[in-house]
């Protein structure tokens, strides 16, 4: 009877969720700015553009802010401002943010974020999900909002061993919803989130109600192989399927990044040496982000700030999560882009400046149960971080017909 007792007092305590709290020690803050001030910094750019990379003056901008007036404990108090909680999923401590809302029959949404991105990019979404009348919505709009780091990222486990990769996540993510007590739910999720999310749909667990997605998976495959091999367009597409077969084909030649950490993560000790360094690799992720970045550093606020730029680099550096995040990116063997076979119902709203505008012809194909399309006016690749009102808008659009 005792070992029965020991087994079962085991198995709870594996799937215990318990508080977590935002502390970072002094000393490892002192330790960042130190390392910051020590930067050694390359000469300047020998072009009048992006097209070598991040230019020097945007990386003093950020190295001047981030050593003289930036704030990490701002941030920190904004992250316990919402209840955070860890609980162990196959093995991997799993760190999540969970908002309950106070309006009745509130839908139950996990949200997944992408790379370089973490928790920070989602913040801005979850009073107008949780609290929808303070934010032009109804009661019957309300969300409970789940928003797990994945694995290797923020204060998630980091793997010791491979295999998670998109799918096991979205497996981990449905045991999570389950163990908070869901027995529905949707999904939504960008960059990363939207791959997870995707196979969340491709679980399609009895739970599952639908899923949201800002970058679709919706590139039929001839398209995408073309688009990678810099090939001319294919014959027969529209002018909106032109354009983004144009817009892929660009990402395709200047995702450099992910070519590396799909190959070779291990090697980038440097990002857990160098902040600077960190922060450059990291805003460095597609054009149009890296120029609204550049704008925040100019002074010129344009959906992202300052702060919001630092306190995504920052979490990344008090957690060493440089590598270990990067490592995501190897063990994916999904195309990125493609159709992966979804029945459920889907929602998908294309962002003008996502890495590829998905026209809805592509989004019909790639989802037979397409429940919403829509085009907003402003956005990029990071919706939740930069255009909140419109990702927030767009899902309480999307899945009203689900409730």
């Amino acid at each position: 009877m005792e070992n029965v007792l020991d087994v079962l007092s085991e198995v709870t305590s594996v799937e215990a969720i318990r508080p977590f709290k935002v502390n970072i020690p002094q000393a490892d803050l002192d330790d960042l700015h130190r390392r910051i001030l020590a930067t050694r910094l390359p000469e300047k750019e020998t072009v009048a553009d992006i097209s070598q990379g991040v230019p020097l003056a945007t990386v003093q901008a950020l190295t001047d802010y981030w050593a003289n007036s930036y704030d990490w404990r701002k941030a920190e108090a904004r992250l316990n401002s919402f209840p955070n909680f860890i609980t162990t999923i196959d093995g991997l401590d799993i760190h999540f943010i969970h908002v309950r809302s106070q309006h009745e029959n509130a839908m139950p949404v996990i949200i997944t974020h992408g790379w370089p991105g973490s928790i920070i990019e989602q913040l801005k979404i979850i009073d107008p999900l949780v609290n929808p009348t303070a934010h032009g919505g109804t009661p019957d709009d309300a969300f409970d909002v789940v928003i797990p780091s994945m694995p290797g990222y923020g204060f998630s486990g980091k793997p010791t061993t491979t295999g998670w990769g998109p799918a096991r996540i979205a497996a981990a993510w449905v045991t999570l919803m389950k163990r908070l007590g869901y027995t529905k739910f949707v999904a939504q999720g960008g960059d990363w989130g939207a791959i997870v999310t995707d196979q969340i749909g491709v679980l399609a667990p009895p739970e599952l109600m639908g899923i949201h997605t800002n970058m679709p998976g919706a590139v039929p495959p001839e398209v995408d192989k073309a688009a990678f091999s810099g090939a001319p367009a294919p014959a027969g597409l529209s002018d909106e399927e032109k354009r983004a077969y144009e817009q892929l084909e660009f990402v395709y030649r200047h995702v450099f990044y992910a070519f590396y950490m799909g190959s070779r993560p291990q090697t980038l000790v440097g990002l857990s040496d160098s902040p600077v360094g960190l922060a450059t690799f990291m805003i460095d992720h597609d054009a149009r982000s890296l120029e609204l970045i550049m704008r925040s550093f100019d002074g010129k606020t344009e959906g992202l700030t300052r702060d919001d730029v630092l306190d995504n680099v920052t979490l990344f550096w008090l957690t060493n999560t440089g590598v270990s995040a990067s490592r995501l990116y190897w063990e994916n063997k999904l195309a990125y882009f493609s159709p992966k076979g979804i029945t459920v119902p889907v929602a998908v709203s294309a962002f003008p400046d996502e890495l590829y505008q998905c026209p809805r012809s592509w989004a019909e194909k790639a989802y037979p149960n397409l429940i919403f399309y829509n085009n907003p006016k402003a956005g990029g690749h990071f919706a939740a971080w930069e255009q909140p009102k419109y990702l927030s808008d767009d899902m309480r659009t999307a899945f009203r017909p689900l409730r």
